[in-house]
């Protein structure tokens, strides 16, 4: 992991005119680096601007000042659309397309890059199978469940191979027992892609089972990055009995004490 994917300098944002009472600044000189194949988790409270930094850094919003620099390139306050294919992005609800099957959702992401012939064909199976989904390519969105939707999200957003993958709180609207089943799926993914992931999570468990570093933010408006915390748990640790690691139990109670003295 020595390659720098992503910049970020001073990265500001607000809403609203310059001049206008109603103008509010939600992020304030956020800077970090992020480094290729690297889980890197964004942890915050509800409200805090997480998902309005992850949106500038996948080019869906532009940044009002500072500037975004993306394997080597310097993009000023937002990342051109011609470079959003490198980005595949997987959101708190799935967004499948109802009348399509498994296999279909995956299919209309390639027919949206042009991207056509066997070796794309392939690449479905491929994914379908490392999310373990491969026997349900022709069930439609309502056939199955909450996880295995977001899991059908997930292969979507990685089909056409992009250099990141951005998770905008994937596990946010599923019950508990679905949502830490798919945090280990999530893990053994970006085991298996090994693709540079960043995700918004409000969950500690969650931001300690699969970063390699996790940023935590402010909870008042503009928010900064309060802490930057390295993960030094092995990756063959993080399994069903991490919750027994020392290392794990001792870097929840200094997250859960960062967030309590902040609230």
């Amino acid at each position: 992991m020595e390659n720098k994917i992503f910049r970020i300098n001073r990265i500001s944002k607000s809403f609203g005119s310059e001049n206008s009472d109603s103008k509010v600044e939600v992020i304030k000189e956020i800077s970090m680096e992020i480094l290729e194949k690297e889980f890197v988790v964004i942890l915050g409270n509800s409200g805090c601007g997480k998902s309005t930094f992850l949106k500038i850094l996948g080019g869906i919003l532009p940044a009002s000042s500072g500037n975004i620099e993306f394997n080597g390139k310097d993009y000023g306050q937002e990342i051109p659309r011609d470079v959003l294919k490198k980005f595949g992005f997987v959101f708190q609800n799935n967004n499948l397309l109802q009348w399509r099957t498994t296999e279909g959702n995956l299919r209309f992401m390639l027919e949206m890059m042009h991207l056509k012939g066997e070796q794309w064909t392939a690449r479905i199976d491929e994914m379908l199978d490392i999310v373990g989904l491969k026997a349900y390519k022709k069930e439609y969105p309502h056939e199955l469940s909450g996880g295995m939707r977001q899991r059908v999200g997930i292969a979507r957003a990685l089909v056409h191979n992009p250099d990141v993958l951005i998770l905008d709180q994937p596990l946010g609207a599923l019950d508990a027992i679905t949502r830490k089943m798919l945090s280990y799926e999530i893990l053994n993914i970006w085991k298996k892609t090994q693709k540079t992931v960043v995700m918004v999570t409000n969950n500690v468990d969650e931001a300690l089972l699969l970063a390699n570093r996790i940023f935590v933010l402010s909870p008042v408006l503009p928010t900064t990055i309060s802490h930057e915390i390295q993960v030094n748990i092995p990756i063959t640790a993080r399994d069903e009995n991490i919750y027994e690691n020392q290392r794990f139990n001792e870097l929840r109670e200094m997250i859960n004490d960062i967030v309590r003295s902040t609230i």
